[in-house]
């Protein structure tokens, strides 16, 4: 009996011994069975991939070895030659070729075979692992069952700050709902051809981005998703995997997932392109740094789970492999440099139709579903909080509890914080009376728990911990915390971990204000710890600070006390005080100077549409953040004192960071300035119905400026912070616009604010783009009897005709008595129309800055004839001071 040979290693020679094969077997057959073959072949294939007929109607033998090789991969196509084989009748050489495949190849080879059988366990294996989710309370429940569709907008123009407050209403033009044609698109190719590799899932804590790449995944295995594109698909909990003790290659993570240890893991990798790995909270990857800063590249190498999981984000680990990446909303900045250019869609949560539908999926109950959700809906607030789903679990786990006492949720709720401050307050009221100080005290020891997580940058806890704190088998234990079993080397081992990691920041933040007054503070140390931390870039403090100042509310503290039977130190608001007033001098960009790079920029001919936001986060912003969150403004006024300027640079506004704004504003104390630098001021939608009504515009043949049709803007993005620069109590004396593109509506309401505004004094606007009509609309706010505006700073990248409305202004202007045009380009005629006004007997204006404007000869005496008319009036120009300078050089034509 002949011996087997020893098997093939190398895969190019595998190739070959394949070829060679394939062309042996198929030489045995008769011209009639070749063609059969032929006609057999093109249908049939894994997954339904097969061979276009065009390039097997007329192949040879020869061809056809070839085709098969290069179009399947050596094993999978002597298996595919091999059926086909038998359903055209050649049974024999069928037989002939597993045999010669045995003794060439080896037994391995076989086990290669199954690739597309296992193919069909495996998917078998994710629906029934996945077919059932728990929930926050530890019921499971069935994933097509509780799963309520979210809005995904695709190819987000920006990436937002995770909000927290009463939220933007997702925009339904932009964004689709999750269903399977929605996921269907993510990996799709653009106008190109070119299909992306990494798609990433971006938006704010609780949003729902895991429950989404989880319905995904049980899609996919359902068959309803990437069909001929994935073979095998793998969740990989970044947060779960990066705590694991060990080393352990790819290979391993894969094999953990399957349904047992005989999974045919090297022919799966041998095929890349047919893996999708859904990478689930990729921002929890710490930055790499000395001998652990290297990918990972080998699927095969055991390493640490940063490695492996930084090796596929970056593709130096199987670069042809399909990723799907879940991420916070802050974060993509961040990962920017680890991504190369990913497809991006954001997950904007529930629509108001959505809303509804959870509401009904929660209570089952149609009558208490009813009366809940009418409850909420009236209350505005609270309403548009219920866009994050574990926001709208949250309230209905109370709106439950209250229903089933008979009471109603009596108190409103402006902003997370005290929604999540709600749900404690229910767990610690349905506690018997005589449980109540063991329930209390568990919440302290959970808080205390929380807090070393966050600092530690740590999601899961081993049962050891819990005992030490006395939490295990406690009700805090069951309704906080869900309990994960990992495969171990020994055993199985067990670990907790929060029911969501916002909630985990959120008890982290409660820990700091439950210290006792005077007693030792924690090995996690105090909440100048917390804070100084949150003042690096890229901090994964950030949320827990907000929900930290969000405690801080005289209401929130009181709240605190009731329901935790204790005094709340002053202490921590006091030192969040002076932590915020101390970013005055340290915050980086708080107030930027002006340097050499931002002077280039103010000499550009004008500001760049799509601005590229850089990966660091903007601090001064996520600081007004901070105090929105309190939602108290005597403390805001206090904080922003010692903050007399604050500048907001590169920040693409969304309308939750204008309501984050405009609350702070409205609390400006006295002496107060804005500036807005580089920033976009619409949102994306906006911008893409303005760029239709432009070719709309264009076919019609015509422009229109006329009154009428800019009374019918909608309202702009900024309209909320113009209002709030009405109210009363608002102090902000000044406000600058530079290199922005500043449409007609931003303009329009602007202007009515000018007219209304109790303590502008200063008006900035450089380096922006201003249309004709938005210019003549703000020179009529100016001009409005009520306006108290007395500076005025225009600098504007080319001439423009729109400059005539604000030197018309200058007639009927109250208040004004500074008017900056340097940097402005002043035509001659318009030189000679500003020297009218000036000697107009309405024009108060003192002081006229020309400073670097070139001007000619017969502009420069006619300002000197303005000048002895007008004595007192201050005109700057170099060629106007006491020491006249000859005027730059006028080029004349004759």
């Amino acid at each position: 009996m002949d011996q087997p040979e020893a098997p093939c290693s190398s895969t190019g020679l595998r190739l070959a011994v394949a070829r060679e094969l394939l062309l042996a077997a198929l030489e045995e057959l008769s011209q009639e069975q070749l063609k059969r073959f032929r006609h057999k072949l093109r249908d049939v294939g894994p997954d339904g991939r097969s061979i276009p007929w065009g390039r097997l109607e007329r192949a040879d033998a020869v061809d056809l070895a070839e085709q098969l090789t290069q179009f399947y991969g050596p094993e999978p196509a002597l298996e595919v030659a091999r059926k086909t084989l038998k359903r055209a009748d050649a049974r024999d050489v069928a037989a002939q070729l597993q045999e010669q495949r045995l003794r060439r190849l080896g037994l391995g080879s076989v086990a290669l075979l199954s690739v597309s059988e296992y193919k069909k366990k495996y998917r078998e294996h994710v629906l029934q692992l996945h077919a059932r989710v728990k929930e926050r309370n530890a019921r499971s429940v069935k994933i097509t069952k509780r799963f309520t569709k979210l809005l995904i907008a695709p190819e987000s123009a920006a990436p937002e700050e995770e909000a927290l407050g009463p939220a933007e209403e997702p925009e339904p033009g932009r964004a689709r709902r999750s269903d399977t044609h929605t996921f269907n698109r993510l990996f799709r190719g653009d106008e190109e051809g070119r299909q992306p590799l990494t798609v990433v899932l971006q938006g704010p804590a609780g949003i729902g981005k895991t429950m989404a790449a989880k319905k995904i995944l049980y899609d996919w295995a359902a068959g309803k998703l990437y069909q001929g594109q994935v073979d095998f698909a793998f969740f990989m909990p970044c947060g779960e995997l990066l705590e694991r003790p060990g080393t352990r290659s790819l290979a391993d993570l894969i094999l953990d997932q399957c349904p047992d240890r005989g999974a045919p893991v090297p022919q799966m990798l041998a095929q890349p392109q047919r893996l999708l790995f859904i990478l689930d909270g990729a921002d929890e990857l710490p930055a790499l740094e000395g001998p652990e800063a290297a990918p990972c590249t080998d699927p095969f190498e055991a390493a640490s789970g940063a490695r492996v999981l930084g090796g596929l984000l970056s593709k130096a680990l199987l670069p042809t492999a399909l990723l799907l990446v879940t991420t916070r909303a802050a974060a993509p900045g961040r990962l920017q440099g680890r991504l190369g250019s990913p497809q991006c869609a954001e997950v904007r949560g529930f629509s108001d139709k959505d809303k509804k539908k959870y509401f009904y999926k929660f209570f089952q109950d149609e009558r208490r579903a009813e009366r809940a959700y009418r409850f909420v809906k009236e209350n505005e607030t609270l309403f548009a909080l219920c866009f994050v789903p574990f926001v709208c679990w949250i309230v209905c786990t109370v709106l439950r509890q209250q229903l089933e006492l008979g009471r109603d949720l009596s108190r409103t709720s402006k902003t997370t914080t005290s929604v999540y401050l709600l749900f404690i307050a229910s767990v610690l009221s349905s506690a018997p009376v005589a449980d109540g100080p063991r329930v209390q005290g568990d919440l302290r020891n959970l808080c205390r728990l929380a807090r070393e997580g966050v600092l530690g940058r740590r999601a899961q806890f081993a049962e050891k911990q819990l005992e030490q704190l006395e939490l295990r088998g406690s009700k805090v234990q069951t309704l906080f915390l869900s309990k994960k079993e990992l495969p171990g080397v020994l055993e199985t081992e067990v670990t907790y971990q929060f029911i969501d990691q916002s909630f985990q920041e959120f008890l982290a933040a409660l820990s700091y204000l439950l210290e006792d007054e005077g007693v030792p503070r924690t090995a996690a140390g105090g909440v100048g710890t917390l804070l100084r931390g949150d003042s690096q870039p890229h901090s994964h403090l950030v949320l827990t600070t907000r929900f930290l100042f969000g405690l801080l509310s005289a209401e929130r503290m009181r709240d605190i006390e009731r329901h935790f039977g204790c005094v709340v130190s002053e202490r921590v608001k006091q030192e969040a005080l002076r932590w915020v007033q101390g970013q005055g001098q340290g915050c980086p960009g708080m107030a930027p100077e002006v340097t050499e790079e931002t002077k280039g920029l103010e000499d550009t001919e004008e500001p760049e549409e799509e601005e590229e936001e850089g990966e660091e986060p903007n601090y001064p912003l996520e600081l007004l953040y901070c105090l929105y969150e309190t939602q108290e403004d005597a403390f805001v006024r206090q904080a922003l004192c010692r903050l007399p300027e604050l500048a907001l640079q590169g920040v693409r506004f969304c309308r939750m960071d204008v309501a984050v704004l405009s609350y702070c504003v409205r609390c400006c104390p006295a002496g107060q300035a804005l500036r807005l630098i580089s920033c976009r001021l619409v949102t994306a939608q906006e911008k893409k119905k303005k760029s239709l009504g432009k070719r709309l515009q264009a076919s019609l043949g015509g422009s229109s400026s006329s009154r009428g049709t800019t009374k019918q803007l909608p309202a702009s993005l900024l309209h909320p912070l113009f209002q709030a620069m009405t109210d009363p109590l608002c102090r902000l004396t000044s406000l600058t616009l530079s290199h922005c593109k500043v449409p007609d509506a931003v303009c329009r309401d602007l202007s009515e604010a000018l007219r209304a505004a109790p303590a502008l004094t200063e008006l900035g606007l450089l380096h922006n783009r201003l249309s004709e009509a938005g210019l003549r609309m703000l020179s009529e706010g100016l001009a409005w009897p009520q306006c108290r505006v007395q500076t005025v700073r225009v600098q504007l990248p080319s001439s423009q005709q729109g400059l005539q409305y604000l030197v018309g202004m200058l007639r009927q202007s109250p208040a004004l008595t500074t008017l900056d045009l340097s940097g402005c380009q002043l035509p001659a005629p318009m030189v000679t129309y500003l020297c009218a006004i000036l000697q107009h007997q309405g024009c108060g204006l003192q002081t006229l800055s020309l400073t670097s404007v070139e001007l000619s000869e017969q502009s420069l005496q006619e300002l000197q004839a303005v000048k002895r008319v007008k004595p007192d009036l201050v005109i700057a120009h170099p060629a106007l001071d006491g020491h006249p300078e000859p005027p730059k050089e006028v080029i004349s034509t004759f």
